[in-house]
């Protein structure tokens, strides 16, 4: 299978629920539509199997490369993509950062087989919004498809493992101790505010849940979100919750 990962997701796993939360006036929300994309058909075919059973979760396609993916993109517009990080043509990265750049609104989860540093830490740069591994239990692929749709940061734990020392360390090929010293000098640029802030980012709250943690307004927990990004140096939530994570905020 040139080109492509094992097919270990999703395997057999009992369903989660099969809806989502109602609406106020006790309608049901439109389902999250969801696209597809690995290059092997027996591995679309499963998820779109376990998908479908969750009445709040609607596969309107499939894609077995990134050409293909973004037409779909294109023609679909989903909320959530999927995406395989391996595929012959192209990759899983080359399509998510097409992708995020003119369909910013829609999300990407990516699934992949191997922890490999570099492209894992290629695709967060790329504006991923989620990794989960192939292996992974079917119900946190629901899970995450969902997380990610509310603007939530999805990361399996072995990927955010490798991803934070990477940012500890391997960006300039400094001393841990260094990176650690400069970690401490951007967080002491942080307001107590935005300290709260990148704390709900390392949970993986959305803005709209770290607006409602905090009493703010979506648009302000937004306006920190990205005042944070400045100070630290980074381009994503993503990246912010991992910095979060390695460099912990309540210490």
């Amino acid at each position: 299978m040139a080109g492509s990962e094992g097919s270990g997701l999703p395997g057999p796993s009992t369903p989660g629920p099969a809806t989502g939360p109602a609406t106020p006036d006790g309608a049901k929300p439109d389902p999250i539509r969801v696209l597809l994309v690995d290059d092997h058909a027996m591995v679309r075919r499963g998820m779109r199997d376990f998908l479908d059973l969750h009445d709040d979760l609607e596969v309107v396609g499939e894609a077995a490369d990134g050409r293909e993916a973004l037409a779909a993109v294109a023609a679909l517009l989903p909320d959530v993509v999927v995406m395989d990080l391996l595929m012959p043509g192209m990759d899983g990265i080359e399509a998510t950062a097409m992708l995020t750049s003119t369909h910013p609104n829609i999300a990407v989860v990516v699934i992949t087989s191997f922890v490999e540093e570099e492209r894992i830490a290629a695709a967060i740069q790329a504006g991923a919004s989620g990794f989960l591994l192939k292996d992974a239990e079917a119900d946190d692929l629901a899970a995450a498809i969902r997380a990610a749709h509310a603007g939530e940061v999805v990361l399996d734990p072995a990927v955010a493992g490798v991803v934070a020392r990477r940012m500890r360390g391997g960006r300039t090929g400094a001393a841990p101790d260094t990176e650690e010293q400069r970690a401490r000098l951007a967080l002491e640029q942080l307001t107590p505010r935005e300290r709260e802030i990148l704390d709900g980012l390392a949970r993986g709250l959305s803005n709209r849940a770290i607006a409602d943690e905090l009493g703010i307004a979506e648009r302000t927990a937004r306006t920190h979100v990205s005042n944070i990004l400045a100070k630290l140096g980074l381009s994503s939530r993503t990246q912010a919750a991992l910095f979060a994570v390695e460099h912990r905020t309540d210490r």
